[in-house]
């Protein structure tokens, strides 16, 4: 079951990043509820899918602490968010860092 396999692939993540990775699958699946997701073990993703186009885009947990929206043809997007590492030809991605509390600016009374 998805949800056993998202568990899993999560569990060695800090709580922080765990979490940003459920939001974010929530979010994508909200707006796609078309899509197919599935986790790799192998590349520590999750894969969305659609029947006829096969692989899309994925999440990725980088071991920086960051969770990493992946498109597959992303080179082919006109996004000013999308990045790489200038080793990749086909794929770009969107970094997520999983938001730092502030501290209060205002001293107790």
């Amino acid at each position: 079951m998805f949800s056993d396999d998202l568990d899993r692939l999560l569990e060695p993540c800090a709580p922080k990043v765990a979490k940003l990775a459920r939001r974010l699958h929530a979010e994508v699946m909200r707006i796609r509820p078309d899509y197919v997701t599935k986790v790799s073990f192998g590349w520590q993703t999750v894969n969305f899918s659609l029947a006829k186009l096969g692989f899309i885009n994925a999440l990725y947990m980088s071991r920086s602490g960051k969770v990493l929206l992946v498109f597959q043809d992303g080179r082919l997007l006109d996004s000013p968010l999308l990045v790489d590492d200038g080793k990749v030809k086909k794929v770009r991605w969107i970094p997520f860092a999983p938001a730092i509390p502030s501290r209060s600016t205002t001293s107790p009374s």
